[in-house]
C-alpha cells in the first residue's frame, strides 16, 4: 500500500503581472520548487500540519508562465512569486475549475481586478513621473477593510512577541553579565550571594514566563503546551520552594551554577525568537539556538537535582511543609518523601524537552535530501 501524499497549506494572490503561493510549512530546508509545462511542483521536508514529513503538491496553472520560480524561505513559510508571461487577470489560479482542497486565497495580499489595476497605475505614475501630489480618493470594499484589519491584527501579535521576547532577553541578559562580572571579581566568593544579588531579577524573568505558556495554550504561538510548560512549574518549583523559602539554601553555591545555566540558555533562546518575529535569520545565532541546548540542558537539570538534594537534609530539619495524616493513620509525610518524587519527575521532564529539542533540531539541520525530479 503507497504511503498517503501529504499536502500543505497553500495561500494565493495575484497581480497583472505575477502570482504570489505561501506555503505553510516551518523549518524548510532545499525545497524542490519547479516548473515544467506550465505545472508547479513542489516537495519538501518541513513542519506542517501533520507534523514533520515530506510535503509535496502540484498546480497547474489557468494560462502561461515563466518557468522560473523565484522562491524565499522563511522560518514559518515558502514565499513563492510566480512571473506570468502576459500581463493580464485571471478568473482563477489553476486550469482545473474545482479549486483544490489544500489551495486557498491569500487574504493578507488578496486584491479585486480594479483595485490591482488602481496599484499598477500607481506604480506607473511613480516610475514615469515620481510620486503624485493627490490620488482620487479609493472606495475600499469592505472585506478589503477586513482584510486590512486581519493584517493589523497580525502586525500587533507580532509586535507583542516581539516585545515579550525582548523584555525576556534583556532579564536574562542582565542576570548574565551580572554573574559572570561578579565571577570575574570575586572568583568562588561570588558564589555564596548569587541569590542576594539577582533573585528580583529571576523572579521578575520567571513570573513573566507565565506568559509563554499561555501564548502556546491559547493558540498565540505553535509551539506545543507540554515543555513550555514543564520547564515553567520545574523551574519555578525550584526557584520558589527550594531557594525562595530555605534561607539556608539561598547561600549556598549552587544557586549561581542553576541561574548561571539557565540565563545562559535563555538570551540565546529569545534573542533567537526576537528575530523571528520580524522575520530575520541570523545563521550563527540560529544555529547557537538549536545546538547548546544539547550541554546546557542536561547541566541545568544536573544542577538543579543537586540544589534538591542538598534541600533535603534541610527540609527534615525544619519540618517545613510536612504534615500528619488524619485519624485513625497519624503517620508524619515529610516533605522529603515529594522531593525524593520529584528527583525523578526534573529527570523525566528532561526527557521530554530533549526529545521535543531534538526533533526541532532535526527538522532544521537534518541530513540534506536528494534532489527531486
Amino acid at each position: 500500500m503507497e504511503n498517503q501524499v501529504l499536502t500543505p497549506h497553500v495561500y494565493w494572490a495575484q497581480r497583472h503581472r505575477e502570482l504570489y503561493l505561501r506555503v505553510e510549512l516551518s523549518d524548510v530546508q532545499n525545497p524542490a520548487i519547479s516548473i515544467t509545462e506550465n505545472v508547479l511542483h513542489f516537495k519538501a521536508q518541513g513542519h506542517g500540519a501533520k507534523g514533520d514529513n515530506v510535503y509535496e503538491f502540484h498546480l497547474e496553472f489557468l494560462d502561461l508562465v515563466k518557468p522560473e520560480p523565484v522562491y524565499k524561505l522563511t522560518q514559518r513559510q515558502v514565499n513563492i512569486t510566480v512571473q506570468k508571461k502576459v500581463s493580464q487577470w485571471w478568473e482563477r489560479l489553476t486550469k482545473q475549475e474545482k479549486r483544490p482542497l489544500f489551495l486557498a486565497p491569500d487574504f493578507d495580499r488578496w486584491l479585486d481586478e480594479s483595485d490591482a489595476e488602481m496599484e499598477l497605475r500607481a506604480k506607473s505614475l511613480r516610475t514615469n513621473h515620481g510620486e503624485p501630489t493627490s490620488f482620487r480618493p479609493l472606495q475600499i470594499p469592505l472585506r478589503l477593510t477586513a482584510l486590512l484589519c486581519f493584517t493589523a491584527l497580525t502586525n500587533l501579535r507580532k509586535g507583542y512577541l516581539f516585545m515579550y521576547n525582548l523584555v525576556q532577553f534583556l532579564g536574562f541578559s542582565w542576570i548574565f553579565v551580572n554573574l559572570t562580572v561578579r565571577f570575574c571579581i570575586l572568583g568562588k566568593e561570588s558564589f555564596y550571594d548569587t541569590f542576594h544579588t539577582v533573585a528580583d531579577m529571576m523572579y521578575f524573568c520567571q513570573m513573566l514566563a507565565v506568559v509563554e505558556t499561555i501564548n502556546a495554550a491559547i493558540g498565540v504561538t505553535t509551539s506545543p503546551v507540554l515543555p513550555s510548560l514543564i520547564q515553567l512549574l520545574g523551574r519555578n518549583f525550584i526557584l520558589f520552594i527550594i531557594f525562595g523559602t530555605m534561607e539556608e539554601m539561598q547561600n549556598k553555591a549552587v544557586v549561581f551554577f542553576v541561574f548561571y545555566l539557565w540565563s545562559a540558555i535563555e538570551i540565546f533562546r529569545y534573542s533567537f525568537y526576537m528575530l523571528t518575529c520580524i522575520d530575520m535569520d541570523w545563521k550563527v545565532l540560529t544555529w547557537l539556538r538549536y545546538t547548546l541546548w544539547i550541554p546546557l540542558y542536561p547541566l541545568g537539570c544536573l544542577a538543579e537535582a543537586i540544589s534538591v538534594i542538598q534541600s533535603i537534609p534541610i527540609f527534615n530539619e525544619t519540618g517545613r511543609f510536612s504534615f500528619m495524616l488524619p485519624y485513625p493513620l497519624k503517620i508524619k509525610v515529610r516533605f522529603s518523601f515529594f522531593l525524593q518524587i520529584y528527583l525523578i519527575m526534573i529527570f523525566l521532564g528532561l526527557y521530554i524537552n530533549f526529545r521535543h529539542l531534538y526533533k526541532q533540531r532535526r527538522r532544521r539541520y537534518g541530513q540534506k535530501k536528494k534532489k527531486i525530479h
